[in-house]
């Protein structure tokens, strides 16, 4: 429906594959001044539209991509895009970011998203533009990469695509818009379940603006804020998301041999630091990003192989065949020539480094763009295999694979994406894998999905976070409460102290800022740069030993529906009401949050997610991570208890009809 407001384009289609008929879903600036957008207003349309358990390979599960207000207007690391549906790997409602341009050239085209019903005959490709959207056989395309679609799709245009992986219902499948990834959940197997292989969008349209000298104003003050902050001004564009690393193992949070430690030994050889000196070519970001934390790496050439395929590489995007040396003497690379491509991610060479323990970055590099032009997911991949690599080591499952073992990988993943010989039990996850074989207590995974790179037992909030995530085992829906227990302050990461409620607050928030169309790094503004330059301060010192004791202000905190401020280090909420023309300040951000976390609990319900579900494997709750110190494991059920309690659950975690008319949830 068209809307008074700024940001919004007034247009949400509804696309039905079966009967290729398309419609205009319904939303209205009342709607849109509950939800915002992003990942809250797709809740709102998963709670109208599923009523019950459901086959998320069927035609019957829903997908729903949706902007942000601030998508597309310029306003700094606010090109994101959300993607929701029903989970093949947890049964649940599942949410997928993504930075890639898809979302920018959806606005364009003059939509705030998309929903998408039912089943195509055969495979497809949808074109959206101003003008509506258009039907096109993709079956040239099956069995593409995901950069060879991409290049063979039209030029200048958004586009969201599946590799091998979704096609073949891999349940860790995502879409890849340009070098980006909406990755967990298995959001591309959905799309290959509905026999879709891509989105593409494009067309002239602009984002309107209800204040716009306001909100240049803002733009200016916003990016030099960034900038001048000790994380997305210097952490960040230096060492990218990698950078973390040092500070994950010296805090015994960095996810090693299956979670079996939380330190490596050779943690130097895959470092961020080694990362920038060995391979970075230079950095690469979103589109209107000012901070660049992406990493464009030489693909190393694998001995005996010769240079990875031309097709692969060109695909890609990033350009024509460089020397690392000569990339504005950023990096050495070895000397090397090769083609530039997206370097790993955090949470790429962890999962597919230390966690299977394997040292060779290199190697890493080429998982992460196979795993790319695949489609899949590396987290969920390297989870899975570390899996079975200890079944195998147990005498569980005699699968041929294990620790250190890494020269074989590359076969494994394109068996995986396929679905061949192990490959296909692989691609069912390691929940079900550990139904079948037994592990169950050593299986990293929460509702299904398997844990990001962060060892709980050395941050016991981001356990709980863990646990209580809606989407399964993710650090972001979780709250990231590591961020607080050593990856920025330092607060006792063993206390069960305060956590639940810190958790809470930090879920909200990152939920309101996603909806928002915002990267979740522009959070990181909001710890005080005066902090994080002077760890060893005094004042940074009594934060620390504070912290475990702001429980109670935080939990009154959480239950004020008012508080008509801004937030210093968060100009978001400045920058929405600039965008928009609506009131907004740091109660009704919080607010929004707040609504959509408690919306996908209750979709969660329906599917039959119960409290039982709110767990963590065995070996991270029973097992002391460094023996001998019974605080090395998580406290699970105090802090869950007391989570609970501070969301206005019942002891069974589900959210009462009072919260849900106090949300305006209807």
């Amino acid at each position: 429906m068209p809307s008074q407001l700024g940001g919004y384009m007034g247009r949400m289609l509804r696309i039905d594959l079966t009967t290729r008929e398309v419609t205009e879903y319904p939303i209205t600036d009342e709607q849109r001044r509950l939800y915002l957008g992003g990942k809250v207003l797709a809740a709102r349309i998963l709670a109208d539209l599923i009523t019950g358990p459901l086959d998320p390979f069927g035609p019957e599960n829903v997908i729903v991509v949706t902007t942000g207000p601030l998508t597309g207007t310029g306003a700094p690391m606010a090109s994101r895009f959300n993607v929701s549906t029903i989970s093949p790997l947890t049964g649940l409602l599942t949410s997928s970011n993504c930075g890639g341009s898809f979302g920018l050239h959806l606005k364009k085209a003059g939509c705030d998203g998309v929903v998408i019903t039912g089943r195509a005959e055969g495979p497809v490709w949808l074109e959206i533009t101003e003008d509506g959207v258009r039907f096109h056989d993709a079956s040239p395309l099956w069995g593409m990469t995901t950069g060879a679609t991409q290049a063979a799709l039209p030029p200048r245009t958004g586009k969201l695509v599946i590799g091998p992986a979704g096609e073949n219902r891999v349940r860790y499948a995502g879409l890849v818009s340009d070098d980006r990834m909406a990755a967990r959940g298995g959001v591309g197997a959905v799309f290959g379940a509905k026999n879709l292989k891509a989105l593409v969008a494009h067309g002239r349209r602009v984002v309107p603006v209800a204040r716009p000298e306001r909100f240049r104003d803002l733009q200016k003050d916003w990016v030099q804020e960034l900038r001048s902050h000790p994380i997305t001004g210097r952490q960040l564009p230096r060492l990218g998301t990698a950078g973390l690393l040092s500070g994950m193992q010296a805090h015994r949070m960095l996810a090693t041999r299956n979670f079996s430690r939380g330190r490596f030994d050779q943690f130097d050889a895959v470092s961020g630091e080694t990362l920038a000196e060995e391979h970075l070519v230079r950095n690469g970001g979103c589109t209107g990003c000012p901070v660049h934390c992406g990493r464009e790496v030489i693909l190393p050439e694998k001995a005996g192989n010769g240079a990875p395929e031309a097709g692969d590489a060109a695909a890609t995007g990033w350009g024509p065949e460089v020397t690392p040396a000569a990339a504005n003497g950023r990096a050495s690379g070895g000397g090397r020539k090769g083609r530039r491509v997206k370097g790993p991610e955090l949470e790429t060479i962890v999962l597919l480094g230390p966690n299977l323990e394997n040292a060779d970055l290199a190697e890493i590099i080429r998982l992460n763009h196979q795993l790319d032009e695949l489609g899949m997911d590396s987290i969920s991949t390297g989870g899975t295999i570390a899996f079975a690599m200890e079944l195998n080591e147990k005498g569980l499952w005699e699968n041929g694979l294990r620790f250190g073992r890494v020269e074989n990988l590359s076969q494994l993943l394109d068996d995986i994406a396929h679905r061949r010989g192990i490959g296909d039990l692989l691609a069912e996850g390691s929940r079900r894998l550990a139904e079948r074989f037994g592990g169950k207590g050593f299986a990293m995974q929460v509702k299904g999905m398997e844990l990001p790179a962060y060892e709980p037992r050395a941050a016991v909030g981001q356990g709980l976070g863990y646990a209580v995530s809606n989407r399964g085992g993710c650090h972001l829906n979780a709250g990231y409460l590591a961020v607080l227990e050593g990856l920025g302050l330092e607060m006792d990461p063993y206390t069960p102290r305060a956590k639940a409620a810190l958790t809470i607050l930090m879920q909200d928030l990152m939920e309101a800022i996603s909806a928002a169309g915002n990267c979740l790094f522009s959070s990181y503004d909001v710890f005080p740069a005066a902090l994080l330059n002077r760890p060893n301060g005094w004042l940074t010192r009594a934060v620390n030993r504070l912290l475990p004791w702001a429980g109670g202000p935080v939990a009154l905190l959480l239950r004020l529906r008012w508080m008509p401020v801004h937030l210093p280090g968060l100009p978001l909420t400045r920058a929405l009401e600039a965008v928009t023309g609506m009131k907004m300040d740091l109660g009704r951000l919080k607010l929004i949050g707040e609504r959509g976390y408690n919306l996908e609990r209750l979709v969660n319900t329906r599917l039959g997610m119960t409290a039982a579900d709110d767990d963590l494997p065995e070996r991270l709750k029973a097992v002391e991570q460094v023996p001998g110190d019974p605080r090395t494991k998580v406290p699970l059920e105090p802090m869950k208890r007391q989570y609970y309690r501070l969301r206005g659950w019942t002891d069974a975690g589900v959210p009462t009809p009072g919260l849900l008319r106090r949300l305006g949830i209807q």
